[in-house]
């Protein structure tokens, strides 16, 4: 059987505001995604390998709003849906901001 569910639609950090960009990292469970992609080795995450306290639907739209604000690139692998951080462009539209909300202090 296909898959016929649409391909993530992908915004390029260089058209996100940083008011988008602050209030997108200021959510709790999206915050806990980045820093688990950031600790993670590329495309290797599916969406349903992460330990959320968030039923389907709700990480559904927390992946949706990280595409949003230009933090997230994902990919579908199979039935999978695998992420991508996309830190250095964030970097580069961003500069600091990112090690900023990774630091565990």
């Amino acid at each position: 059987m296909v898959s016929h569910r649409a391909a993530p639609v992908h915004t390029h950090p260089d058209e996100v505001s940083v008011q988008t960009a602050l209030a997108t990292l200021a959510d709790p469970v999206r915050l806990y995604l980045v820093r688990e992609l950031a600790s993670s080795d590329d495309w290797t995450r599916s969406c349903g390998s992460f330990d959320v306290s968030v039923g389907k639907a709700a990480l559904s739209h927390h992946f949706t709003a990280l595409r949003a604000a230009g933090l997230v690139e994902q990919r579908d692998e199979g039935p999978r849906r695998v992420n991508r951080l996309r830190r250095t462009e964030f970097e580069t539209r961003f500069p600091g901001l990112l090690a900023l909300v990774l630091r565990d202090d």
